[in-house]
């Protein structure tokens, strides 16, 4: 019989804790229930992995077909909504492979959710008012929302414009902010596992290590219009081509979402999906079959809308003022 004094088998987050969880939990359905969402839920297991060089998809299988634990449920709530489900939402467990920080475990809670004929402007000033419910249910104070664009925000931290700088301007101040010593997350944790060998990288090691830690002080930070080569499934701004409807927001210095005024065109997400696997081919990493279910749902028609994946539990860590995300989850990816 094994010892129960030499195995570490206790939760990482106290009783106390997993309380104000739950309770964030019921708030979180209290949500969505009054605004008229639906809930639904999709498989946790996935025919195509993503081809995002950033995300790490986790490989399982199922008898003989070789299948991945999702990074998102994003693939099919667009099935969904082509299907014509309307407005939507998801509370579930999603795996990241080779990501652990203060602000990450490989296996976490994502809250996504979907407004037809949203514009990413409604759906900010909603994920604030999420984020604002759950501090109130804890017991803590709103906060204001702030909206700057990601170019504004740069320039002023760095004195140079993303989105006209020389790639040797980006990596000189990238080598001062300590690129030397490994690149960071947009939560400005340092991982040396990856290295900037693109300007995207040095772009997002910048907003990583520096730009990042600063956001959100007192206040929601919607940090909004990306670069259009980080768009990812964001269509780009009509009168900025240069830029993307895509947004991410902060509080603490922490990024808590990622949202999109969605791409619905299947030749330009075919295009995106073959320029992450020429990027994977690039860097060595192995390339992904696209999810061509996702891209025969855009074909028959996925409506115009916007949508926001929030990450839970550091939404938790903010509303509770936890200082690591081990302390609002039961058991860490060690514990399991």
């Amino acid at each position: 019989m094994t010892d129960a004094g030499t195995i570490d088998w206790r939760p990482s987050a106290s009783r106390a804790r997993l309380a104000q969880r739950a309770e964030l939990l019921a708030a979180t359905r209290d949500f969505f229930g009054d605004r008229g969402l639906l809930e639904v839920e999709t498989p946790m297991l996935v025919g195509a992995a993503v081809t995002d060089t950033h995300l790490e998809s986790v490989p399982a299988r199922v008898g003989t077909r070789a299948m991945h634990l999702h990074t998102s449920p994003e693939y099919a709530m667009k099935r969904l909504l082509a299907a014509g489900s309307g407005d939507i939402w998801q509370l579930c467990r999603v795996a990241r492979g080779d990501e652990r920080s203060r602000l990450h475990n490989p296996e976490f809670t994502l809250l996504e959710w979907y407004r037809c004929g949203w514009s990413m402007a409604q759906l900010i000033d909603e994920v604030a008012a999420l984020l604002d419910a759950l501090c109130l249910r804890a017991g803590a104070a709103r906060r204001p929302l702030v909206v700057r664009r990601y170019a504004d925000a740069f320039r002023d931290l760095f004195g140079v414009d993303p989105l006209t700088a020389s790639d040797a301007s980006l990596g000189a101040l990238a080598r001062d902010a300590g690129l030397e010593n490994g690149t960071a997350d947009h939560s400005g944790v340092t991982a040396p596992a990856r290295t900037a060998t693109t300007r995207d990288d040095l772009l997002d090691f910048l907003v990583g290590a520096k730009l990042g830690p600063t956001l959100g002080r007192g206040e929601w930070l919607a940090l909004t219009h990306w670069p259009a080569s980080q768009a990812a499934l964001a269509r780009l701004d009509t009168d900025d081509p240069r830029t993307a409807l895509r947004f991410e927001i902060y509080a603490d210095g922490i990024e808590l979402a990622n949202g999109f005024e969605e791409l619905a065109d299947p030749r330009e997400q075919t295009a995106r999906f073959a320029a992450d696997n020429a990027a994977r081919r690039a860097r060595g990493l192995p390339e992904h079959a696209v999810d061509e279910r996702l891209l025969a749902a855009l074909a028959a028609g996925l409506p115009p809308c916007s949508g926001v994946a929030v990450g839970f539990d550091r939404a938790v860590m903010v509303a509770t003022g936890a200082r690591s995300i081990d302390e609002v989850i039961a058991f860490t990816t060690e514990q399991a």
